[in-house]
């Protein structure tokens, strides 16, 4: 895609939705970074629907910390393999008292120390809770760049450095949030709502349904 048709494929979208949001529930870093470790492989909606119990139970890594793993996984038992997530959470709440006086690091690399913490998940929290315009690829955005010739790759991560080299910076705080909010709502996975979208003209898709 050229470079001024980029610039006109984001301000479209920042024209329909200015200031993207996040649809995980969460109130400070802390809990920010607890939802997105549950959200790997599940759903915003079926992580918003266990974190309520959980927060409410514990909502500082010391309380997370001084939990039993069975008392977590009591709390999110209808999240995809909750077990594996119940240690993690309390394992890196752990380190977060231990190791960071109970404070979410600001750095990616910091974050990505924490079990069950990997790239993606360390840019979704830097970005949403300390404003850092870092791009988290997920299968909506590895979808959405690759299906409209945005920023073609293999990897997540091949697709990440493109976008990261093709988005002009005005945009780059809210790219991701505005490629997973299309991709969830408009260019789904099995029948994208082509004759919805607002960048349908710039797409490189072949098999528009217009």
């Amino acid at each position: 895609m050229k470079r001024a048709d980029i610039t006109e494929f984001f301000s479209r979208l920042r024209a329909q939705n200015p200031e993207p949001k996040g649809e995980l529930k969460h109130k400070d870093p802390y809990t920010l970074l607890v939802a997105v470790v549950l959200s790997a492989q599940a759903t915003d909606k079926g992580v918003n629907k266990a974190t309520p119990g959980l927060f409410a139970l514990a909502d500082t890594p010391e309380k997370m910390a001084a939990l039993s793993v069975e008392q977590i996984e009591d709390k999110i038992k209808t999240i995809g393999l909750y077990k594996g997530k119940a240690k993690n959470v309390k394992a890196l709440s752990e380190i977060l008292v231990k190791e960071y006086g109970g404070v979410v690091p600001q750095d990616r690399e910091e974050l990505v120390k924490l079990p069950g913490v990997g790239r993606k998940t360390a840019n979704v929290v830097v970005n949403m809770a300390f404003g850092q315009p870092t791009i988290a690829v997920d299968t909506h955005i590895f979808r959405v760049s690759n299906r409209t010739g945005l920023a073609p790759g293999k990897t997540p991560d091949a697709v990440e450095k493109e976008l990261e080299r093709v988005v002009p910076d005005e945009f780059k705080l809210h790219c991701h949030h505005w490629l997973i909010l299309h991709g969830r709502y408009v260019c789904k996975a099995r029948k994208p709502e082509c004759g919805d979208c607002v960048v349908s003209d710039l797409c490189a898709f072949k098999e528009k349904a217009l």
